[in-house]
């Protein structure tokens, strides 16, 4: 941090807003494969909210909090959690059973492979599911990070 502790170096920062982006990608990735590879919606939000906690490392809480609210990760944060309820519920009134995986089949979403085949459409509503989850942890998660950094510069002061 610098005199004012807030702050890094231009260095840090430039290396954080390099990799912010690269981490983000990152995450989709484990969160889209995560019914082929280990990973899922977890693993991928940690990946994500670890991001963000990179850019309060580099730029500090206020500076964070400026550009990413933290009511608009409760919105990001509430919409993974309303798909993941949408999906759940169209499992139940397309297939009479709640969180059916009903895209099994499907062109689209769920090709069922062959063997040793592992395509990132086979997983029907798998991805969906873990991309709800992934966007759940990531709101949650930064949200978390984001107050705890915010309460413990006002701690300092």
């Amino acid at each position: 941090m610098n005199e004012n502790g807030d702050r890094m170096s231009i260095i840090v920062q430039t290396i954080a807003s390099i990799l912010f982006p690269l981490a983000l990608i990152f995450s989709f990735y484990v969160i889209m494969h995560g019914h082929l590879t280990p990973g899922g919606g977890f693993q991928g939000g940690a990946i994500g909210a670890s991001a963000v906690a990179l850019l309060i490392v580099a730029f500090g809480a206020k500076y964070v909090e400026g550009k990413m609210e933290e009511e608009n990760l409760s919105i990001f944060e509430s919409l993974g959690g309303l798909v993941f309820v949408i999906v759940s519920i169209l499992g139940f009134f397309l297939a009479a059973t709640f969180l059916t995986n009903f895209l099994v089949g499907e062109p689209l979403f769920g090709i069922i492979p062959a063997w040793g085949e592992a395509p990132l459409n086979s997983g029907g509503v798998l991805p969906i599911l873990n991309l709800a989850v992934g966007m759940k942890v990531i709101g949650g998660l930064a949200s978390v990070v984001l107050i705890l950094a915010i309460a413990s510069k006002e701690g300092e002061k």
